[in-house]
């Protein structure tokens, strides 16, 4: 339990008290004190534990079950006098851990490098002045400064706040922002909900701004009391889930396997300790236990290729869900615009230029202290307002509903509240307008439908346009409240260009042809929104807009999704509807945005992308982070999941096929053969060389063909291709048993012997024809693993020659027996070849389309926004 102060506690104290409690001042730690809590009180992270040294981790894979049973059976041969045995069994488990272990951490580490390079960071005062630190560091008494769009890092008590608005649903279900003060509190708070001077971590800033200290961190926190449920796991993906599936079908194949093995030779009257050891011996053979050190060291790899690319891969489950992506939801703009926004026109009713409008935009801006907007940036570049006559009351916060911002000021003889925000939120607020300086008419419809029409010509034209109204309140006003945005009169609009991306429309373009249609969800209106389709080449196929949207069921939504590619006036619960209603007609859905707003769709999409700039909230929430706000890196960034899809896929196929062939061999020696087929250290060592031959994978070409669409996982495809292949492999294994026995008189050491080369030469060199769907010489291997795969054959080769072949129990082969492994391992090449062939054919022509509704053949390229099934990796 750590020793510093209680969080809702602390609420109920003056702030004088709990500062004296956490030995921190208004100004700050310095640099050393700041360590010093550090070590004391641990990384302020609510899911860290202490990680375990590298020694304790790497014991844990002893744990194995199957290991086990495998060190004490040889362990008891030993006892019996076989002491070479037991050596060589120990050597071969701790190479086969270690070559896993330094794999998958070395993988591990890479990956969280890159995942602290976009971690979240906070303004904290160190040594009296403000610095940039990693959420991590932070400490209790550490004084931060809080903005709209900041995830609270820490348990803290206020110290300043103005118009602080916080969303703390997360912990206390509130499902509306909540007002801070920095105010001791007139009596003591019960729950975080009446905490009101008091920040919560996870929790996140809705508008205003605050300075608080810490008072508790990590797990130490209110959040951190709940990590239990912030433990678990997310749901796993459709790969997660393929790959655990596939796991425990070899599992199942490989129990029964071992104990018919085992039975046949207990059956037979073999010696029973050598037959255990065989079996064990076997199963750890033909379990996939490198399954995940392939799969995690392939998307670290892909993780490590996309960050070349600036693309920051958070969670690396997400690599799977961007290849499979076939719908991508973005807003407009950074996206498809260059968000260098900039105040063009600010004009009255008449469309003429009106200092008076941009006066009253400047000071809106100028005193907002919510969310900050790039149209706020552009008012206040745009030019400066004397504002020393002027004093800030009170605000009513922009919000995602109401879509404006209201100040109330105090100045020029009286008070006044000025409102910025939509347009047709403003027009439809206003009762008057002001034609000139000093006159104010009502605003009848001929006035109405002017301003109407000059709104809808300037959107026609490109422009972003906000309209700015004002209200004048009585003296006696000093707070604003929402219903006092009625009345208003109407001054005018503020114009704004934001240029469309040159590369944007060829990005566009990419991702459409590489089977990922682009649907555009944006708050802006429909006319700005179709210029700048118009302007990028962008074919709007269907249009919908918010108001649309919610007259709709969700079974009419999702109707409209297939012809509908840009959504406008979309609200935050909207674009999580839009998202949800693709999902249900079974698309992968990615959601680009860097916005507060933005951060309930990021959860919801499949793949989450947000952008290193973007607000705390969103890259809190995003699975991948654009260093680049740009379409472009993204399709390279889903190229790149394809190709780690694939890749994985390698090993899977390679695996199914090779161990089910081999189930079926050993099977069948079992009831034939009246001895071991192979000796308990040969299994192990073939299985440390097929293992090490296995490592290139993750850094295998692909053939273009297989990512110019989207794949998914698919284990009937798996299991179809397993059952076809394995048996291919079986029968040249029973060919070599009788070649060793009919044409070579081979015993016992002599049949163990063949059969370990020819069985590791036929399960490294078929990865040349399972790799590709081209014929092998169509499609380059990378070097290292066609010199890993062929290396792993000559050593093979070359042991049962060396003085460590009596060891494993090998004697050297005839020259004779060299001749017939060429030509039996090219020749079922070359038949696995065919196979494959005739496989993928006939299997394109059970899935070719009936109509409109059948589904694509593998070997034909999906339509857009359609997802191929996994075929063959390559």
């Amino acid at each position: 339990m750590s020793d510093h102060p209680d969080s809702v506690a602390m609420a109920d104290r003056p702030l004088a008290g709990v500062l004296a409690d956490l030995g921190a001042t208004p100004a700050g730690l310095d640099a050393s004190e700041a360590r010093a809590r550090l070590e004391r009180w641990g990384v302020n992270d609510v899911t860290a534990v202490r990680r375990r040294p590298l020694w304790l981790r790497f014991l844990d894979r002893l744990r194995n079950p199957l290991l086990v049973i495998l060190l004490l059976a040889s362990g008891f041969s030993a006892a019996a006098g076989d002491l070479y045995s037991f050596a060589i069994v120990v050597v071969i488990v701790l190479l086969s851990i270690v070559l896993d272990f330094v794999q998958e951490v070395r993988a591990e580490t890479a990956v969280e490098a890159l995942r602290r390079s976009v971690g979240l960071r906070a303004a904290a005062l160190r040594d009296g002045r403000e610095s940039d630190l990693p959420v991590e560091q932070l400490v209790p008494g550490d004084v931060v400064r809080l903005t709209a769009g900041d995830l609270v890092p820490a348990d803290a008590r206020l110290m300043e706040a103005r118009d602080l608005f916080v969303n703390q649903a997360l912990l206390t279900g509130e499902p509306y922002p909540v007002e801070k003060h920095a105010a001791d509190l007139p009596q003591p708070a019960a729950d975080p909900s009446a905490a009101t001077n008091t920040l919560f971590m996870g929790t996140s800033v809705i508008s205003g701004t605050g300075r608080a200290v810490v008072v508790r961190t990590g797990r130490d926190s209110l959040l951190g009391g709940m990590a239990h449920s912030l433990a678990a796991a997310p749901p796993p993906t459709d790969f997660e889930i393929g790959v655990r599936r596939f796991g425990m079908l070899i599992l199942r194949v490989t129990v029964f396997l071992v104990l018919f093995v085992l039975l046949a030779n207990v059956a037979f009257h073999r010696p029973w300790l050598e037959s255990l050891m065989f079996a064990v011996a076997l199963a750890v053979g033909l379990t996939p236990e490198l399954l995940p050190m392939v799969v995690t060291v392939t998307l670290a790899r892909g993780a490590l290729r996309l960050a070349a690319r600036k693309v920051i891969v958070k969670r690396l489950t997400a690599l799977h869900n961007l290849g499979a992506m076939d719908v991508l939801c973005t807003d407009k703009t950074g996206t498809l615009t260059e968000a260098r926004i900039r105040l063009v026109r600010h004009i009255d009713w008449h469309g003429r230029e009106s200092e008076a409008v941009f006066r009253l935009a400047w000071l809106n801006s100028h005193f907002e202290s919510g969310i900050r907007s790039p149209l706020d940036d552009a008012i206040l570049e745009h030019g400066t307002i004397e504002a020393a006559d002027w004093r800030k009351l009170d605000e009513v916060p922009f919000d995602f509903e109401r879509r404006r911002v209201s100040v109330l000021l105090e100045g020029g003889g009286g008070h006044m509240l000025i409102v910025k925000g939509a347009p047709e939120e403003i027009l439809r607020l206003s009762t008057h307008y002001e034609p000139s300086p000093g006159t104010v008419l009502a605003f009848d419809a001929a006035a109405r439908a002017r301003a109407a029409d000059l709104f809808e010509r300037l959107g026609e034209d490109g422009f972003r346009v906000l309209g700015i109204a004002s209200r004048a309140v009585g003296p006696e006003q000093r707070e604003a409240r929402v219903s006092d945005e009625t009345e208003l009169v109407f001054a005018g609009f503020a114009a704004f260009l934001d240029p469309p991306k040159p590369g944007a429309a060829e990005a566009v373009r990419a991702l459409s042809g590489a089977g990922v249609a682009v649907k555009i969800l944006t708050g802006d209106n429909d006319r700005v929104t179709r210029h700048v389709c118009r302007e990028l080449g962008i074919a709007v196929t269907g249009l919908m807009t918010g108001d649309e949207l919610h007259a709709l069921s969700e079974e009419a939504l999702r109707a409209r999704l297939a012809t509908t590619n840009v959504f406008c006036r979309l609200s935050p619960p909207q674009k999580q509807r839009v998202l949800v209603a693709l999902k249900h007609r079974g698309h992968a859905v990615g959601f680009l945005g860097d916005g507060i707003n933005d951060a309930a769709a990021l959860h919801v999409a499949d793949v989450g992308v947000s952008v290193d700039s973007g607000a705390d909230v969103a890259k809190d929430a995003a699975s991948l982070i654009l260093l680049e706000h740009d379409l472009a890196v993204l399709h390279d960034g889903v190229l790149e999941g394809r190709r780690t899809v694939e890749n994985v896929t390698k090993y899977i196929l390679m695996g199914s096929s090779s161990n089910f062939g081999n189930m079926l061999s050993m099977a069948g020696a079992a009831l034939v053969l009246p001895f071991l087929p192979m000796l308990p250290i040969q299994v192990l060592l073939n299985n440390l060389l097929y293992d090490a031959s296995e490592i290139g994978i993750p850094f295998d070409h692909v053939d273009p063909e297989t990512i110019r669409r989207p794949v998914r996982w698919d284990l009937e495809h798996i299991r179809r291709f397993m059952l076809v292949m394995g048996p291919v492999s079986s029968l040249f294994d029973f060919l070599t048993f009788y070649a060793l026995l009919a044409l070579f008189g081979a015993g016992e050491a002599l049949f163990q012997t063949g059969w370990f080369v020819e069985s590791l030469a036929t399960q490294c060199l078929i990865i040349f024809v399972i790799r590709t769907r081209r014929t092998p010489f169509a499609s380059r291997p990378h070097p290292l693993l066609a010199g890993l795969s062929v290396g792993a054959v000559v050593l093979a080769a070359l042991v049962p020659l060396s003085p460590a072949g009596a060891l494993f129990g090998f004697e050297p082969l005839p020259p004779a027996y060299f001749a017939f492994l060429a030509v039996t391992v090219v020749t079922y090449l070359g038949l696995a070849e065919a196979i494959k062939q005739v496989f993928y054919r006939t299997f394109a022509r059970r899935h070719r389309p009936s109509g409109s509704g059948g589904r694509r053949p593998l070997t034909r390229p999906a339509p857009t926004g359609r997802v191929k099934r996994l075929g063959p990796p390559a």
